[in-house]
Formats: C-alpha cells, sequence, structure tokens
C-alpha cells in the first residue's frame, strides 16, 4: 500500500511541474517562480496575521521581471529573424541588380564594338575612294 501512495504522490508531483513549466512557456526560471509566488501567496492565506505578504509582494516582482525579461528574449530573437530574412533579402536584390548590370553591360559593349567597326568600315571606304580620286589627278589609277 505504501508503494502506491508513493506512486500516486510522484504522479501528482510531475503533473504540478508539468503544469507550471507549460504555464512558463517552457522556461524552468520562470516556472520556478511562479512556483514560489504561489506558495507565498498560499501561506499569506493560511497565516492570519500576514507575514507572508511582503514576500509574496517580492515573489510576485520577481516572477513579473522573469516574464518581462522572457518576453523581451522572444521579441530580441524575432528581430534578429526579421533583419536576417530582410539581410537574405537583399543580398538577392543585390544579385539581381549585378546580374542585370553585368547583361546590359555586355549588350553595350557589343553594341559599341558594331558601331566601332561600322565606323572603321565606312572610313576606311572613304580613304579608300579619296585615294583613287587623289590619284588620278596626278597619272594613277
Amino acid at each position: 500500500m505504501s508503494g502506491r501512495v508513493v506512486k500516486v504522490a510522484g504522479g501528482v508531483a510531475a503533473a504540478g511541474a508539468a503544469y507550471y513549466l507549460y504555464q512558463a512557456g517552457g522556461n524552468p526560471k520562470v516556472a520556478e517562480k511562479q512556483v514560489e509566488h504561489d506558495a507565498a501567496k498560499l501561506s499569506s492565506r493560511f497565516k492570519s496575521d500576514l507575514p507572508g505578504a511582503g514576500k509574496e509582494a517580492k515573489t510576485g516582482i520577481k516572477l513579473s521581471a522573469e516574464e518581462a525579461g522572457q518576453k523581451v528574449d522572444d521579441w530580441a530573437a524575432s528581430a534578429k529573424q526579421t533583419t536576417r530574412s530582410t539581410d537574405a533579402k537583399l543580398e538577392g536584390y543585390r544579385a539581381g541588380a549585378e546580374k542585370k548590370i553585368d547583361e546590359y553591360r555586355k549588350e553595350v559593349g557589343k553594341d559599341l564594338s558594331s558601331a566601332v567597326d561600322k565606323f572603321d568600315k565606312t572610313v576606311e571606304e572613304k580613304a579608300a575612294a579619296s585615294k583613287s580620286w587623289l590619284g588620278s589627278w596626278f597619272g594613277g589609277k
């Protein structure tokens, strides 16, 4: 019979621990502060002169501080994740812009090369025509 009592008491203790851990969002420090706060609250209810009221207030403040700290940590992690995703998007945009600039540079280079070749051909043709015209004055072909 005593083995059964131990098992039941252990199950109740595990269930209580799981409850406080769940309420704290998985943070054991916050869960511990909640247990202390609830224990101080219960002790003040059972004592007629309320000597635990000061302790209850202190544990309430500690609990609030732990919860606030957890919220700040969660917010900071969220902000870091948002920053990372924004950085990744910006990097993608930069790479795309760099690729477009490279494509335009190659296109302009081809156009420029084509224009220079056309100019050279025109200059050579005109020079050949001028040479034959000038040569005809002096008896050349």
